[in-house]
């Protein structure tokens, strides 16, 4: 059974299993679940539904009509030693499907203090996502999958159970990270990756298809993954070889500058200070 922003008179017993903290905010539509806590400064978009035993800690902003499963803990602290108890927040966009005791932790500093979430990710049962990353859009992360501080993940990405990503990695648009996988490295868009450690072994040709990517922009980008990462051309020549051949393919020429720019990164991560 469930509280409803909708009604009151009807409901108003119910509210004795629900905090919501004075300076919170509910939209309409929204539904609490048995003993869901709501704390300072959260904001909760119309149509949103959590269920029960659903945390909120704090200076957590959610979308609209997403729907979070029981024991899931959204704006706890980080799990950063350098916290120092600074304000931060998580920001999460609309239409998200957040499962069972999913932890997302808020920002620091370092990280401009806020982790942010995008629109209609899936991110299943027991996944953690620290502080400081960053998910784009229709994201899917299979069970357990762990993302480190500073994570950025692209739009369509998806990942296998139990990855492990470091932090400051980098997940390209529509990559696949397969599951039990140690990402230490930054992972190419477009690309399917495996192992421990990590490597490119195909396109996402099946994450590609689904998403309505154009037959003739795979083909590219199969050509691509031959010569980047099976052939023996030297990787500029390589560059500079699909640049010539292919660079008008948007996707391409993409994937060309995540991998300059992970080349130019600390120990191939674009995004490590």
């Amino acid at each position: 059974m469930f509280w409803s922003s909708r009604k009151t008179t009807e409901l108003e017993f119910r509210y004795e299993n629900v905090y919501v903290h004075p300076t919170a905010e509910l939209g309409v539509d929204v539904e609490l679940g048995p003993f869901t806590y709501v704390g300072p400064s959260c904001r909760v978009g119309d149509g949103t539904r959590l269920h029960n035993n659903v945390t909120l800690v704090a200076n957590t902003i959610l979308g609209e009509g997403n729907e979070v499963f029981p024991g899931a803990v959204l704006g706890a602290i980080p799990q950063d030693k350098k916290y120092q108890g600074e304000e931060s927040w998580v920001i999460i966009g609309d239409r998200n499907v957040i499962r069972e005791c999913v932890t997302v932790n808020s920002g620091t500093l370092l990280g401009g203090g806020v982790t942010r979430m995008g629109h209609r990710n899936l991110i299943m049962a027991s996944c953690h996502i620290a502080h400081d990353c960053i998910l784009e859009d229709d994201i899917t992360m299979a069970n357990n999958v762990l993302l480190g501080g500073h994570v950025r993940v692209e739009r369509h990405a998806a990942f296998g159970g139990l990855a492990a990503v470091h932090h400051f990695v980098t997940v390209g648009q529509h990559a696949f990270v397969g599951g039990l996988a140690r990402v230490t490295q930054d992972v190419p868009p477009f690309m399917l990756v495996e192992g421990n450690p990590v490597r490119v072994w195909s396109i996402n040709k099946v994450g590609l298809k689904r998403n309505g990517v154009a037959v003739g922009t795979v083909a590219a980008l199969k050509e691509a993954h031959r010569l980047l990462f099976r052939s023996r051309v030297p990787r500029r020549d390589a560059v500079d070889r699909l640049l010539a051949e292919q660079g008008s393919v948007p996707e391409v020429a993409a994937l060309v500058e995540f991998l300059l720019a992970t080349e130019r990164g600390n120990q191939g991560r674009a995004r490590q200070p």
